[in-house]
């Protein structure tokens, strides 16, 4: 293997200065950096766990094509070691022509969208990363971006309206991140030297591996350390449990591990890929897995947040794999050079513990399309619908013969048990029955062999399992009505 060039520091661009940091903690996040060591505090903390959106700056990082994009994310569970040859925006650095405000600043004057304004920043930064995109957005476009940004004071209609207003003021042509594009991708690549990065402070140690390989013989003989792609999970250790996780693997710069392909009805995606990377491609080819992606933390949480990763930290409550499962997706995992293959339900073993030797990491997941003749859905089902914690989660897989017999059927679980779990007993009772209503609610009665569930502050153990039960009855009831999943809107609601 050729020797790998180690640099002592971290690098990366600060609104429009160059950074060059050899003083950093393994846990240090953003937002402390920025408010405590640079004074920048239009940043703001709230929550300190990635839910109110008030620390919200854009984070900009070339694309494996060589472009740029900048995205929204909550810099209170965001790494310093995780900035890298990246782009820091704070809301210090908007400004407008002439000195004025900045387009987004000032339609938020203008329409009323701040009252006490601990919050406005915040909101800000994420409309401001919505308008670089989507010049023109959709109400819609405009909710899910600011899914991630709480306000206790306007009511959220008057920065609805400000959203609808930015473009009145000004184009996004003559905007510095769109005018500086070209210079600001010169220099960041002019920050990638091809070194690791390894920084050691008061005996805690970040890494930035170079490259996939790098971070495979890191990891193999490094085992113990705390692997790092969004920590979207990681950074509440942190934050809210205060735990020591050094040594720490920063990997979401490695460009190998964001690849995205679609192949013979698989698709593939890499580890590091995020949410918000993934959602177009499986709104297109499984539009009831896109959506569930939409309800995922916050638009900041799903810029930072991996697929991944969400499988890896083995949660009985994550959201991706139990949908994965129910469609037989697989997983690539790799230690050192050497790499197997198995099925997800089966890396998942008991509670904290995911069938993975020391050193070894997930490297893809592989996703199998749904056949035209295989009905798929899942439910979520949340104290409140957006930006919530599952408190339990079905997916549903069918296949029918003509006559309307179960010829195929994976049901899979999260919120119920120690891990996400398939219905191994309630796939039995169904298998090879009429899908009727008769079968389905004998189904239903086989439930308690297959789930214990706990109850916590989501929900008690008795309302989980006859949700279990309901949502069966639930997918039953569309797949045989021709309905599509009923969403209640807030319009609606009201």
């Amino acid at each position: 293997m050729t020797a790998v060039t180690i640099r002592p520091e971290l690098r990366f661009i600060l609104n429009g200065q160059d950074i060059a940091l050899s003083d950093v903690a393994p846990d240090q996040t953003l937002l402390d950096w920025l408010r405590l060591s640079r004074s920048l505090k239009g940043t703001k903390e709230g929550c300190a766990e990635g839910d109110c959106g008030a620390c919200t700056v854009l984070v900009g990082r070339l694309t494996p094509a060589g472009g740029l994009v900048y995205e929204s994310v909550n810099a209170c569970i965001r790494f310093l070691g995780s900035l890298d040859g990246c782009h820091v925006l704070t809301v210090e650095h908007l400004s407008g022509r002439d000195g004025r405000l900045h387009p987004v600043q000032q339609a938020m004057v203008d329409y009323h969208g701040s009252q006490c304004g601990f919050c406005t920043p915040g909101f800000v930064m994420s409309l401001y990363g919505l308008w670089m995109q989507t010049p023109e957005p959709s109400d819609r476009q405009i909710e899910i971006a600011l899914q991630g940004n709480l306000c206790r004071c306007t009511g959220y209609e008057p920065i609805l309206r400000a959203a609808r207003a930015i473009s009145s003021y000004a184009g996004t042509t003559r905007d510095p991140l769109l005018v500086e594009r070209a210079t600001m991708i010169a220099r960041l690549q002019a920050l990638r030297d091809g070194a690791r990065v390894e920084i050691e402070n008061g005996g805690g140690k970040l890494i930035v591996p170079t490259d996939l390989d790098d971070f495979a013989a890191i990891f193999e003989t490094s085992p113990a350390a705390t692997v790092v792609a969004g920590s979207t999970d990681v950074g509440l250790w942190v934050t809210k449990h205060m735990r020591r996780i050094s040594p720490v693997i920063f990997i979401a710069g490695l460009q190998e591990l964001k690849t995205v392909s679609v192949k013979d009805g698989l698709i593939s995606i890499g580890a590091g890929v995020t949410y918000s990377e993934a959602i177009e491609t499986l709104s297109q080819h499984i539009p009831a897995l896109g959506e569930l992606l939409n309800r995922i933390g916050g638009q900041q949480v799903r810029n930072m947040g991996t697929i991944g990763g969400n499988i890896a930290n083995g949660s009985p409550i994550g959201d991706t794999p139990p949908p994965l499962i129910a469609l037989g997706a697989t997983l690539t995992l790799r230690k050192g050079a050497e790499r197997r293959t198995i099925p997800l339900q089966d890396f998942f073993i008991a509670y904290g513990k995911q069938d993975r030797q020391p050193g070894e990491f997930v490297e893809a997941v592989h996703v199998p399309v749904p056949a035209a003749d295989e009905t798929f859905a899942v439910y979520k089902v949340t104290k409140r619908r957006d930006e919530d914690i599952t408190a339990t989660l079905a997916a549903f897989s069918l296949k029918l013969l003509n006559d309307g017999t179960v010829a195929g059927i994976r049901i899979a679980y999260g919120g119920m048990a120690a891990t996400p779990k398939r219905a191994f007993a309630v796939e039995e009772a169904l298998l090879g029955q009429p899908w009727n209503e008769t079968t389905v609610e004998r189904a239903m009665e086989r439930y308690a062999e297959d789930y214990a569930p706990l109850s916590d502050m989501r929900a008690t153990a008795e309302y989980r399992a006859l949700v279990a039960k309901n949502l069966l009855l639930r997918f039953y009831l569309e797949t045989t009505s021709g309905a599509e999943q009923a969403q209640v809107s807030r319009y609606e609601a009201a």
